[in-house]
């Protein structure tokens, strides 16, 4: 084939890629993405991303190829950033920092940049157990509370925090038992919190914490990529030596490029956080999701085939609404799965721990999806 029939029919090509719109029906079919992580993007930071990685700010280069260095994407980083405090109104004194290894590399960054002796942790899921098994290479580990005897079905409360702690960690929402702490904890202890999954869903009081990180694939971009909010005072305290790129300190000083950066995952960053911007910010994503939530969550308590997993009704997530088939209609499981799927409703089945049906709710979910899952469940209860 002559070269230049081949360009001709490549260039087509990516103009259909880019032209795509995923709100059309494909094969008849609309897609609505329930999937835990990673999961839904806007179609904004989608098509964006999509243009980036053909034509990089007019570059001629791929966001896949920009170096690192090149001052297109240094004022990439740049903004990111500072729509990140922005978004979130992050005081001064504190940093946003963008590293790799997701969440899980941060169970060991935060106990070996804050802990002096003794931490607090509450065990409120999967998780959060995890950290706190990560915890206890730095020093004491007091857990001051737990729902792990009950399956982590509610939140644990009502606990005492020694005087004595570097801090309190805890997680924010448990994306497969469906809970979530939705207000910053009232304690007399310094906060750490992992938000991977419910960032940017409501307002947060930064200057409480000393730490809050995440990783990106729920609320922000692809996964690869951590971002932590860390207040700088905070470090420097502990007396043990902290590798190089396990040190905060390292990222602040640095600006998120000590080492070459996931580029592709903080470009798709910023354009989430544009674009949530464009939705009112974190006030319009709060509504948004507290919408969301109490349209699924009346419709699973009034149809009589569901039940909610949480046991206690104050606790359930708005990002991670779990449920469960009542005992009676407990072999139902797979037909109702079955036709959710016909629905284009993807994503659903509930973690192995809980069973049952798990709705991620994120801030990029529109609330139609949420509408059609619930028009399925009307239905299949007619069918019963």
């Amino acid at each position: 084939m002559p070269s230049k029939m081949r360009d001709c029919n490549f260039n087509r090509f990516l103009n259909e890629i880019l032209t795509f719109n995923r709100e059309d029906f494909f094969f008849g079919m609309k897609k609505h993405n329930f999937f835990a992580g990673p999961s839904i993007l806007s179609d904004f930071a989608i098509k964006n991303t999509a243009d980036a990685v053909l034509d990089f700010a007019g570059t001629g280069l791929s966001i896949l190829e920009i170096s690192h260095r090149s001052k297109e994407f240094e004022a990439i980083m740049t903004k990111a950033t500072q729509l990140f405090k922005e978004l979130l109104d992050v005081p001064a004194e504190y940093e946003v920092v963008f590293v790799g290894g997701g969440a899980s590399m941060q169970f060991c960054m935060v106990p070996y940049n804050l802990m002096v002796k003794k931490a607090a942790y509450i065990d409120s899921g999967a998780w959060a157990s995890k950290a706190i098994k990560e915890a206890k290479f730095f020093g004491e580990v007091d857990v001051v509370a737990s729902s792990k005897a009950d399956n982590y079905s509610y939140i644990p409360k009502n606990f005492v925090v020694a005087d004595d702690v570097d801090y309190l960690h805890y997680t924010s929402n448990n994306t497969i038992f469906g809970t979530q702490t939705k207000t910053d904890l009232d304690v007399n202890a310094r906060l750490v919190c992992d938000m991977s999954s419910d960032i940017f869903s409501r307002p947060i009081d930064i200057s409480k914490y000393d730490v809050i990180y995440g990783g990106a694939q729920k609320n922000l971009g692809p996964a690869g990529l951590a971002f932590a909010i860390v207040r700088k005072d905070a470090l420097g305290k502990t007396e043990r030596p902290i590798p190089t790129m396990l040190d905060y300190r390292t990222h602040v000083k640095e600006g998120s490029m000590y080492n070459t950066p996931p580029c592709l995952q903080v470009y798709t960053i910023l354009q989430t956080l544009e674009w949530y911007k464009a939705q009112g910010g974190v006030a319009g994503m709060q509504k948004l999701n507290e919408a969301k939530a109490a349209l699924l969550y009346d419709e699973i308590d009034r149809n009589r085939l569901f039940k909610s997993s949480v046991t206690v009704e104050e606790d359930r997530s708005l990002m991670n609404i779990c449920f469960i088939m009542n005992d009676e209609y407990k072999e139902l499981e797979g037909a109702f799965q079955s036709l959710a799927s016909s629905k284009g409703i993807l994503g659903i089945k509930g973690h192995r721990s809980v069973g049952g049906f798990r709705a991620s709710t994120y801030n990029a979910l529109p609330i139609s999806s949420v509408q059609v899952l619930v028009d399925a469940m009307k239905e299949f209860e007619k069918t019963v």
